[in-house]
């Protein structure tokens, strides 16, 4: 009765709690919008809202994925800059070292790796990868 609601309410304060502080990161190439290659900012935000989608769709099933969705317009996404294609891929590797979820986004038909995005994360589960990256401006 009365006595048996508190934990169970403790309990889902806690798991909302959690949910909170879940963090969509996505890496973007800061290069693609700057001379040589000037792509037109649609085409740029383009490759970011594709790697978080498969990105989402890969690791649809995991809990925090599904926690995160569930938070609706509260939702936190960090877009990060990586310099270029060099850095951009450098970091694919440290992830996968490390057995961090993420989905790289390979632009077709130029084969040109754009964008990653990781699944979502607790903020300091995956912070110390991405610390040395600036936010995207």
């Amino acid at each position: 009765p009365a006595g048996c609601a508190a934990p169970h309410g403790n309990m889902a304060a806690s798991a909302v709690g959690t949910a909170a502080s879940l963090v969509q990161y996505v890496v973007l190439r800061g290069d693609l919008a700057r001379p040589p290659r000037s792509w037109p900012l649609g085409a740029v935000v383009a490759q970011a809202c594709h790697a978080a989608l498969a990105a989402t769709h890969a690791h649809g099933q995991h809990p925090d994925t599904r926690a995160y969705l569930q938070l609706g317009g509260a939702m936190r996404t960090v877009v990060l800059e990586a310099p270029d294609e060099a850095a951009l891929t450098a970091l694919a590797e440290t992830l996968r070292q490390h057995n961090i979820d993420h989905e790289v986004w390979t632009e077709q038909p130029e084969d040109v790796a754009t964008c990653l995005a990781l699944r979502p994360y607790p903020k300091d589960q995956v912070h110390q990868y991405l610390k040395k990256l600036k936010l995207l401006k």
